[in-house]
């Protein structure tokens, strides 16, 4: 019986690899984009890219880690859902209260240090942002309220 189930989950993750993703990003559009629309500072903008844009804008970069199922599947549907909570890419399309929202619950989330979440941390350490970090960019978010 063993032996079945470990021959059915090799044969499933063999047949996987089949299934791809999409690693096409949408189109960027500078001019619509936060980093451009504020011109936030240097600090700011290389802490959002290293540590926030992979998930929350159409600058995905896709590791090598992503041509393999199911990894792959369980991450693109990480970063579709993150796209769709807040993408940065598309900042100008937001009505100004859900500017307003967003930004509070940026500030919020990145000193309770609920972002960049851990899982992405692992693979990701080059995003870690120290607490200096932290409170610059949460005041910066804060500021643009």
């Amino acid at each position: 019986m063993k032996k079945k189930i470990l021959l059915g989950l090799i044969l499933f993750l063999i047949l996987a690899q089949f299934v791809r993703i999409d690693k096409t990003n949408p189109p960027v559009v500078a001019a619509n984009d936060i980093l451009n629309m504020t011109s936030a500072p240097d600090d700011v903008r290389s802490m959002m890219k290293r540590a926030c844009y992979d998930c929350h804008s159409n600058e995905t970069k896709y590791p090598w880690y992503m041509d393999i199922a199911p990894i792959s599947w369980w991450t693109k549907g990480h970063v579709n859902s993150a796209r769709e909570s807040l993408n940065y890419s598309e900042w100008a399309g937001f009505p100004a209260d859900a500017k307003k929202h967003k930004l509070e619950e940026s500030a919020l989330k990145v000193r309770k240090k609920w972002m960049p979440i851990s899982s992405y941390l692992i693979a990701h350490p080059e995003a870690r942002i120290s607490e200096e970090e932290r409170e610059t960019l949460a005041k910066w978010f804060e500021s643009q309220m």
